[in-house]
């Protein structure tokens, strides 16, 4: 499920504005964005096999750090999974029939939460397959590539600014991991289970895309790259036309099934904050599968109104601004976990460069994406206090 959430829209989308940001440094971004990934990956599976409960770092966060800095990580996690979702809908849709992309999109999440809705098995089954097919195509599509002969253009370096930026959109297709550990309920032996999980996912996935990012270096180039629609159809020259079905569906495929782990994700931790009363109660009840399903459908509801409202490079930047406050939220609850000592793996020290490599990547994003971002952050902390206030007054009487 951490593979097939982490192989979704942002490898078939990510590619042009990140080598537009990056330049030439397009595969040293890719590495950034790794190590950012990594440092996130190891803070919270420690804190999954610490707190072995749903609702992910929004959990980990409130016990570790308060309620507060809980909901912050909750709520930009449910902010930028949102948006996630919409995104790779879209995806969907544009790679299915372009004409009617949004109904196809809106579709596509009604299937998505449907199929959730009856269990995680059946979800990590669907999840596995195509996570599996997925890789395979990639990788036959990177060995046509390499085929083609290397295209040498004048790539321009896009300095720090432009590696910084650059590395936060690939973030973006990183970020999936954070699915395995809001499943801390549901599944046998968490200690020991979800840090393995996230960090086999983890080496798939970032093999995968520096070998992507070499082969769209080698084919078409950082120039045609930076401005291509369809990046990885062009990346096999002068055949791009022969191979824009089978790329399409790899595409729809690949989102689908990054779409079905991010809405479980965002049940869950919708679930654990409706338990705690920061959302409304009705979102914390679970099914006969144990699945929070009114979660999900909210969650659901909202994705397809981002895909009919939004567009689609600034919903990817919103969606890795608040993605990025939820990790560096989870550095800073790892941080202040090891200062307790216990056992815990992760150095203090790495807990602090999570912090600040998180919100360097956030800034580096566009300007209106991160102030939407922390826009939406702040009221919804203002709803927050206006629900606890009158929680208060209630008890009172």
């Amino acid at each position: 499920m951490g593979v097939g959430s982490m192989l979704g829209a942002g490898v078939f989308a990510v590619w042009a504005p990140a080598a537009a940001a990056a330049g030439s440094w397009l595969v040293g971004s890719v590495a950034l964005a790794a190590c950012v990934a990594a440092i996130n990956a190891f803070s919270t599976a420690q804190l999954a096999a610490l707190h072995p409960v749903a609702g992910g770092v929004y959990t980990y966060g409130t016990r570790e750090l308060g309620p507060v800095w809980g909901f912050v990580a909750g709520i930009g996690f449910v902010l930028g999974k949102t948006a996630s979702v919409a995104a790779m809908a879209l995806t969907i849709g544009a790679y299915a029939w372009p004409d009617l992309a949004r109904p196809i999109a809106g579709a596509a999440v009604l299937a998505a939460w449907l199929l959730n809705a009856r269990g995680v098995t059946r979800t990590a089954a669907a999840a596995t397959a195509i996570a599996a097919t997925v890789l395979v195509g990639l990788g036959i599509v990177s060995g046509a590539a390499w085929s083609v002969p290397e295209v040498r253009d004048a790539a321009p370096q896009g300095g720090i600014g432009g590696l910084l930026e650059a590395a936060a959109l690939v973030f973006f297709a990183f970020a999936g991991y954070a699915r395995l550990a809001t499943l801390g309920e549901e599944v046998r032996d968490p200690r020991r289970t979800i840090p393995r999980a996230i960090a086999a996912a983890m080496v798939v996935v970032v093999t995968a895309y520096l070998v992507l990012a070499a082969t769209l270096q080698h084919s078409p180039g950082i120039v045609a790259l930076a401005g291509s629609r369809a990046p990885i159809v062009e990346a096999v020259g002068s055949s791009a036309r022969s191979w824009s079905a089978g790329i399409g569906a790899l595409a729809a495929l690949a989102a689908g099934g990054a779409m079905l782990a991010l809405l479980a994700g965002l049940g869950r931790t919708s679930m654990a904050m409706a338990r705690e009363g920061d959302l409304p109660r009705v979102l914390a009840h679970t099914n006969r599968s144990g699945v929070p399903a009114l979660a999900e459908g909210a969650s659901a509801i909202a994705a397809v109104g981002l895909a009919w409202w939004g567009e689609l490079g600034f919903a990817l930047a919103m969606s890795s601004a608040a993605v990025l406050t939820y990790y560096g939220v989870a550095n800073a609850a790892a941080f202040a976990a090891a200062r307790r000592g216990g056992g815990f793996a992760v150095p203090r020290v790495v807990s602090a460069l999570g912090v600040v490599l998180c919100a360097a990547l956030a800034l580096s994003l566009r300007p209106g994406a991160v102030a939407m971002a922390a826009a939406a952050c702040v009221l919804a902390l203002m709803v927050r206090a206006v629900l606890r206030a009158e929680s208060r007054r209630r008890r009172a009487r």
